[in-house]
């Protein structure tokens, strides 16, 4: 019995005229990368325009950028991981909480940012507000805030989110999209409206206690202002004590 013949493959003219297209793509995405450049204005930043505290700092820009039209998400913050072996990681989190203590985020406490902190307890953070040519950098030390802090912020949740809080695992690996959307169906059966939905076991906040706060502005020829608030003692420090904290001008 004679089978049917197999379908038969793209010829070889074919084949390298994908490869030359593919390549020739490549190298095309590489020059526009590096030949990419935005013109930065001479507004600047000088010690003068500095708050007496990080804090303070922080709040003005933060009024700044969130009254802007133009960034959507303000308090959307890059925040920066290590896992037990030194191998960096980072993702882009929520800011919800700036006080005197440093800068709060939640998640769930079994994803993989969560058990990073476990293991090596400090984080860096950019929030990225390129309308305005700024960003604001931190470094510090990570420690868990209260399950009581961490209930009212849940509670202030919209109900959607809450519910996802209990359905999703978050960096578990799930078969499919359905298989999620399942999950969170059960979740809004086990709470059903108007009651309210409880704070999960695995979630929670994590506070950054800065060592360092550098504010950053884009100049003309790259010659970036780098202006940093440095812990006086080394260690996390107040960001409101303005004698915690001195100033240093970086090179960019």
């Amino acid at each position: 019995m004679v089978g049917t013949p197999a379908a038969a493959g793209p010829g070889p003219d074919v084949s390298r005229t994908l490869t030359a297209c593919i390549l020739h793509r490549v190298e095309s995405v590489s020059s526009e990368l590096a030949e990419h450049r935005v013109d930065y204005s001479d507004a600047g930043l000088d010690a003068t325009d500095l708050a007496p505290t990080p804090l303070e700092q922080f709040h003005r820009w933060w009024d700044e950028a969130s009254s802007d039209p133009r960034i959507a998400e303000p308090n959307a913050v890059v925040l920066a991981t290590a896992d037990s072996q030194g191998l960096p990681d980072a993702r882009t989190v929520l800011l919800k909480g700036a006080d005197a203590r440093g800068f709060v985020f939640y998640t769930n406490l079994g994803s993989a940012k969560a058990r990073q902190l476990a293991a090596v307890p400090h984080a860096a953070l950019v929030l990225p507000w390129h309308p305005q040519q700024r960003q604001v950098r931190v470094r510090g030390a990570v420690e868990q805030v209260s399950r009581e802090e961490s209930a009212a912020y849940f509670a202030s949740r919209p109900r959607g989110s809450q519910l996802g809080a209990h359905a999703s695992r978050q960096s578990a690996e799930v078969a499919s999209r359905e298989d999620l959307a399942r999950a969170y169906e059960e979740a809004a059966a086990r709470f059903p409206e108007p009651g309210e939905v409880p704070l999960p076991d695995g979630w929670g906040g994590f506070l950054v206690r800065p060592v360092e706060v550098e504010l950053w502005v884009g100049r003309r020829s790259r010659l970036h202002d780098r202006l940093v608030y440095l812990s006086v003692s080394g260690g996390p420090a107040p960001l409101d004590d303005a004698g915690a904290w001195r100033v240093v001008r970086r090179q960019p």
